[in-house]
């Protein structure tokens, strides 16, 4: 699989926003990193969870984090291999922005259920 160029402009190199947003600044990744961060472990509880996710994207999600050192991959069977995903400490640290963030939703961009 051939690395993925980043995305930021040469002019944004020096900028860690940027940098950032090259992780995790695609469609579906902070809501993967949410999920796992709230104990989801498996790709099926994943893709559950991430209700209008295909498989394909997914898998494409969590293999770039895993790339950018995010998620680990951990094996619990090896007949058939099964694969769980968990948080490293690079992808942990990420979790008070995800707080952050949902508290900035919940003042700025709120929405009531309809149930």
């Amino acid at each position: 699989m051939a690395v993925q160029q980043p995305r930021t402009y040469s002019s944004q190199e020096y900028c860690p926003v940027a940098r950032t947003l090259d992780v995790v600044g695609e469609r579906w990744t902070i809501l993967v990193l949410r999920e796992l961060s709230w104990g989801r472990k498996r790709f099926s509880e994943l893709l559950e969870a991430l209700s209008g996710i295909s498989t394909n994207l997914l898998s494409e999600r969590l293999k770039r984090l895993e790339e950018n050192g995010m998620v680990e991959r951990v094996f619990y069977s090896d007949h058939p291999p099964r694969a769980q995903y968990r948080l490293t400490e690079k992808g942990r640290a990420f979790v008070p922005v995800l707080v952050a963030m949902r508290e900035y939703g919940e003042t700025w961009e709120p929405r009531q259920r309809d149930d």
